[in-house]
């Protein structure tokens, strides 16, 4: 196999902010790897804005990865 797939719907406030969180750790890793976003504020810059303060996505991954524990987003 070579990947996977979760189903997720979006309905509620709630599973919006989560999904859109996840968005950002996706983006945020890939920032990590040397990729940047080619239109608006960097993942790292939004993560900064959310209260974690790094001065690298490499950095700023794991923080943001506890975060997304602590409020029951990530297992």
């Amino acid at each position: 196999m070579a990947g996977f797939f979760i189903n997720m719907i979006a309905d509620t406030p709630d599973s919006i902010q989560a999904y859109r969180m996840l968005a950002l750790k996706g983006a945020l890793k890939l920032e990590s790897l040397g990729m940047r976003r080619s239109h608006g504020q960097s993942a790292l810059g939004i993560v900064n804005a959310l209260g974690i303060k790094a001065r690298t996505a490499k950095a700023a991954l794991p923080l943001f990865e506890a975060k997304l524990r602590q409020e029951g987003i990530l297992r």
